[in-house]
């Protein structure tokens, strides 16, 4: 009944609607309607109100709710089923439930704030509640097979990647899919799947990103390595804008792949790397070695010129830092 009456609000625009009509057109009593009215200023809406004129709404709280994403994303793969938490343990462990559980190709799961989220090579992700954009989506692509399906990590960074880039921000994608701006890190991207030997039955990509983070709220470990959007463009960023044009163009790219494979977003990729063209150090199980990182394979592992020869690194197994780099993280 809430997103209802919110929809109303909405379309009224800056006019106002008596709480008779909105009772009228959702059948129910006006009562309900100021309860309910009451119930969305408790969640942030700035509803006014006026004598014998009815209800206005006047702002929008900074929230991820479906009631604020639906109308953003009309038409779209990813808003016709979206499953929000105000907080969670982790998107990707809700979104492999509802998968398991049914959950259609292109479920979005999105929350304010998640206790144990993690990222590649089971790092933590630190963000503030109501200052991320934290969410994962659900792929059931028929188009290509298991083996395929780490590729989709690079196809969350570009898509993430073009669509801060259209906030006027210069940032860039080093191996696989960290996004960075000066050196730190803003955007972590963990790909899960479950599968059989022939057949996906669902792809989980998790992303996290550092949106209105202030610098003094980064905690003394990352403070040098992490950044966010606001730091970046001086002024708080609107989460639900940014989450709706990572989306249409994570839509975009994944049409594209069923239909013609991953070469585009390959080569999207090589265009937004900061890896690519660089003397890098591999951190290895075991093993460390140096060299210049010279592009991605076909399956998306990095090739690296050494001077033994030219090594092939597969994701999820390294860390690439600087040539030189002597640090611990």
């Amino acid at each position: 009944m809430r997103k209802e009456i919110l929809n109303l609000l909405k379309t009224a625009g800056d006019t106002y609607i008596s709480g008779e009509e909105i009772a009228e057109r959702l059948g129910v009593s006006r009562t309900a309607v100021w309860k309910h009215i009451k119930e969305l200023r408790r969640a942030g809406y700035d509803i006014v109100s006026q004598s014998r004129s009815g209800y206005a709404l006047r702002g929008t709280p900074d929230v991820l709710t479906p009631a604020e994403l639906v109308p953003l994303l009309k038409d779209s793969l990813f808003g016709t089923n979206i499953l929000y938490h105000e907080e969670t343990r982790s998107t990707n462990e809700d979104a492999k439930v509802a998968a398991n559980d049914g959950a259609p190709d292109g479920t979005l799961v999105v929350t304010e704030f998640q206790g144990t989220g993690h990222g590649r090579l089971a790092r933590g992700w630190f963000c503030p509640k109501g200052e991320g954009v934290l969410f994962s989506v659900i792929l059931r692509p028929t188009s290509f097979l298991p083996q395929e399906a780490p590729k989709c990590t690079l196809l969350a960074a570009v898509a993430v990647a073009r669509a801060i880039r259209s906030l006027g921000l210069d940032v860039g994608i080093k191996w696989p899919n960290d996004i960075l701006a000066d050196g730190r890190k803003l955007v972590g991207i963990l790909t899960e799947m479950s599968a059989e030997m022939e057949r996906i039955h669902y792809i989980v990509i998790g992303i996290g990103i550092n949106v209105n983070i202030t610098a003094d709220e980064f905690t003394p470990d990352i403070q040098d390595t992490a950044t966010s959007l606001a730091i970046l463009a001086g002024h708080a960023v609107d989460r639900r804008q940014l989450l709706a044009a990572i989306l249409r163009e994570m839509e975009t790219l994944y049409r594209a792949v069923q239909n013609e494979g991953f070469a585009p977003v390959f080569d999207a990729w090589r265009a937004l790397s900061v890896t690519l063209g660089q003397d890098v150090r591999v951190l290895g199980v075991g093993e460390t070695f140096e060299g210049r990182a010279a592009d991605i394979d076909e399956t998306g592992a990095l090739l690296v010129d050494t001077s033994e020869g030219r090594r092939r690194v597969l994701a999820g197994d390294v860390s690439i830092r600087p040539k030189g780099w002597t640090g611990t993280r």
